[in-house]
């Protein structure tokens, strides 16, 4: 299996990950899913996120092909919460990969940052509106730990043990 090669993103990639992000988001809709509604992370949020320094990236020979942010606290969501934990968000994979396995290799690598961090957990959520992305993140390890209500949304927190062995 060919290495997963990440990269910060910058300044650069903030319209590709944007449009990647609206496809995801049109191709949901058109589902059904609900985890992210149709233009509900402008574009002023995208560069936001890539200028925190947060936002990893993955290409292929035709651009920007997965992406997530990586972080190390997440208070919106998670509370004041000081266990040692890495914060998965905004994991995207261009429809053009699916089922390659991309997005556990994603985690995985995620996981791994965790581990070299000294991180016991990893963590993410999603919507309880979307009960097959929670049962294909459990299908990787992660237990519901917990439910987050915002004015508009629910979401189920999910997280997974780090072990100091690989």
């Amino acid at each position: 299996m060919e290495e997963l090669k990440l990269e910060v993103a910058d300044v650069s990639d903030v319209d590709a990950l944007f449009a990647l992000r609206r496809s995801l988001e049109d191709w949901m809709a058109e589902r059904g899913l609900m985890q992210w509604p149709v233009g509900s992370l402008p574009r002023e949020r995208v560069a936001e996120q890539v200028a925190s320094g947060h936002v990893r990236v993955v290409r292929d020979c035709d651009g920007i092909v997965a992406s997530l942010r990586l972080m190390w606290s997440d208070p919106d969501f998670w509370g004041d919460d000081r266990t040692p934990a890495v914060y998965v968000h905004g994991l995207m994979v261009d429809r053009r990969a699916t089922g390659s396995g991309l997005g556990r290799r994603l985690l995985d690598w995620a996981r791994d940052q965790g581990r070299t961090a000294g991180a016991g957990l990893q963590r993410l959520d999603c919507r309880t509106t979307n009960p097959a992305l929670r049962a294909y993140y459990e299908s990787l390890g992660f237990v519901a730990v917990g439910r987050q209500s915002f004015p508009t949304f629910d979401v189920t927190l999910l997280e997974r043990p780090i072990s100091v062995t690989a």
